[in-house]
C-alpha cells in the first residue's frame, strides 16, 4: 500500500561543528549515567554536547517541575547554538509538558529530536505539528550503556538515507507479507494508547505504524492492540512494524505467544507486518528510526527491508 500523506518538516542536517542539546523531560537522571552517556556521545560523533541547566533537577520522581522541563526544551529548541536535541532518558512524565510547549514555534524552526519510551508523547505531538522526529537512543539509557547503534544515529542526523536489511534467520521476522510506502509514526505502545482522546492523538491513516514496548505480557499487548483497533487506528494503515518487545513473552506454554496475538488481531488487515525491529527498548544495537519522512517497507519470508529517506536537509 502507498501513502499520500505529506512528510513532516525536516530540520537542517548536522555538520562537523554541530552541538547536541541534552534535556531531561520525564523521570530524573543519575549524574553518573548522564556523564557516561555524554562522554560516549562525544566520542562517537565529535559533536559538542550542551546539557540543559536543569538536566539533573529532581522533583519527586520527575526531572523537575513540568514548567521547568518545558522551559528547558523550548530554550534548547530556540537556541541558535544547539543543532539537535536528545532526551537523557524516559521513565514517566513527558505528557505533563504537552500543554506547555509552543509547537507552532517548534515547527517554524525544526530541529532533530531524538528519544523513545515515555518520550513517545513528544514524538506524537511533534508529528501532529508536522515535524519529522527520530525514534532512537537516549543519552543516559543507551549511549551510557553501550546499547546505542551509532551508524544509523549519525547517518540520520547527517542527512543520509537509511537502508535496514534483515535476512532470513535474523531476530526480525515477517508475520505478514507485503510492501508498504508511507511515513512512519508510533513509538511505545502503552504511550501511544494513552494519546487517544487527547489533542495529541496519534494519526495513523496512510502511515507505516511502528509499535514497541517492554515487559508487557501478551494479554496486555492484546488489550492495547484491541483498543487501537476499536478506536479505528488500524484503518488505512499501510504497514506495521513491531519492535524487539523485550519481556513480552508468555509466562507459560498455555498462553498465546506474542506472534499469535499479533497475527490473530491484525492478520486480517492485509498489510505487511514485521516483528523484532531493534529500535527503542532493546538489549543491544538500538537503531535510530526517522518518523515523518517517506519510507518503504518490504516484508517477505525471504527477508525484511526498510528504506527511509533522509530526515534532515543537507545544505548545498
Amino acid at each position: 500500500m502507498k501513502s499520500e500523506l505529506q512528510s513532516g518538516k525536516r530540520a537542517p542536517a548536522l555538520g562537523p561543528q554541530s552541538t547536541l542539546g541534552v534535556v531531561s523531560l520525564a523521570s530524573c537522571v543519575e549524574t553518573s549515567a548522564l556523564r557516561a552517556g555524554c562522554g560516549a556521545l562525544r566520542a562517537l560523533s565529535g559533536w559538542q554536547i550542551e546539557r540543559s541547566s536543569s538536566v539533573l533537577a529532581t522533583e519527586r520522581d520527575f526531572a523537575g517541575s513540568p514548567t521547568s522541563r518545558a522551559a528547558a526544551l523550548m530554550e534548547m529548541w530556540q537556541s541558535i547554538d544547539v543543532n539537535a536535541i536528545l532526551c537523557a532518558r524516559g521513565g514517566y512524565g513527558s505528557n505533563y509538558l504537552l500543554p506547555l510547549l509552543d509547537f507552532e514555534a517548534m515547527k517554524h524552526a525544526p530541529k532533530p529530536f531524538v528519544g523513545y519510551s515515555d518520550n513517545t508523547s513528544l514524538l506524537l505531538a511533534l508529528d501532529r505539528a508536522g515535524v519529522a522526529t527520530f525514534h532512537g537512543p537516549m543519552v543516559a539509557s543507551d549511549f551510557a550503556t553501550g546499547r546505542a547503534e551509532g551508524a544509523s544515529f549519525l547517518a540520520a542526523l547527517r542527512g543520509e538515507a537509511l537502508d535496514f536489511c534483515f535476512p532470513v534467520g535474523s531476530t526480525v521476522q515477517c508475520l505478514s507479507d507485503g510492501e508498504a510506502q508511507g511515513s512512519i509514526t508510533g513509538g511505545c505502545l502503552s504511550v501511544v494508547v494513552t494519546s487517544l482522546g487527547t489533542p495529541w492523538e496519534i494519526e495513523t491513516r496512510g502511515r507505516i505504524l511502528f509499535l514497541e514496548d517492554v515487559n508487557e505480557k501478551p494479554f496486555r499487548i492484546d488489550r492495547m492492540l484491541m483498543h487501537l483497533l476499536l478506536a479505528g487506528k488500524f484503518e488505512g494503515v499501510c504497514g506495521i512494524i513491531f519492535g524487539a518487545m523485550l519481556g513480552c513473552a508468555p509466562s507459560s506454554e498455555q498462553e498465546e505467544s506474542l506472534e499469535q496475538v499479533i497475527s490473530r488481531i491484525l492478520g486480517g488487515l492485509g498489510v505487511p507486518i514485521v516483528l523484532g525491529f531493534p529500535s527503542g527498548h532493546v538489549e543491544a544495537g538500538n537503531l535510530t528510526l526517522p518518523f515523518g519522512v517517506p519510507a518503504h517497507l518490504h516484508s517477505s519470508r525471504q527477508g525484511i527491508r526498510l528504506q527511509v529517506e533522509p530526515a534532515t536537509l543537507v545544505s548545498l
